[in-house]
């Protein structure tokens, strides 16, 4: 691939990580399942079983409509005190091209503010992503949020 439309590719990757991060940030729930290929994966994994290639995965999706369920869970049943998300997103990279698949990743870190408490670190990790392209857009055939510690906060209800 050449230099210009590898930036042109790099530009739209971090356009569409920036839409993403606002989407949730915003509370915007109902819209996110809308990133993704109506098969996809999508997993919040500790990078403890992701380089030892375990499964077992703090939230695991497998389709558009999982990922829509998971929001209906939310906002219909499940209690939690208000708060607000930042994901600080950088070091995007792409890392291949094969046909219509691209493959990339970038590093996180989300921001949790209660309302009456300092802001804390919730999660720190990168994102391994393969991405497709459908009506023109890019989106998510897989992506793996691989945090970096072991220790996952309780009140991790929120996609990353």
């Amino acid at each position: 691939m050449d230099l210009p439309v590898r930036l042109v590719l790099r530009l739209e990757l971090e356009e569409l990580y920036a839409a993403y991060a606002a989407c949730l940030d915003d509370g915007e729930l109902e819209r996110w399942p809308e990133f993704f290929t109506a098969e996809c994966r999508y997993e919040i994994i500790p990078r403890e079983n992701f380089d030892r290639d375990l499964p077992l995965a703090v939230m695991r999706c497998e389709s558009r409509a999982m990922l829509a369920d998971r929001v209906a869970a939310l906002r219909r049943s499940s209690v939690y005190a208000p708060r607000a998300l930042r994901h600080l997103i950088s070091g995007v990279r792409i890392i291949a091209v094969d046909d219509d698949v691209i493959s990339a990743q970038a590093t996180y870190a989300l921001v949790q503010t209660l309302l009456d408490e300092e802001p804390t670190i919730m999660s720190v990790g990168r994102y391994l992503d393969r991405l497709v392209r459908e009506a023109g857009a890019l989106k998510f055939a897989e992506r793996l949020c691989v945090y970096d510690s072991v220790l996952v906060p309780g009140s991790l209800i929120f996609p990353i």
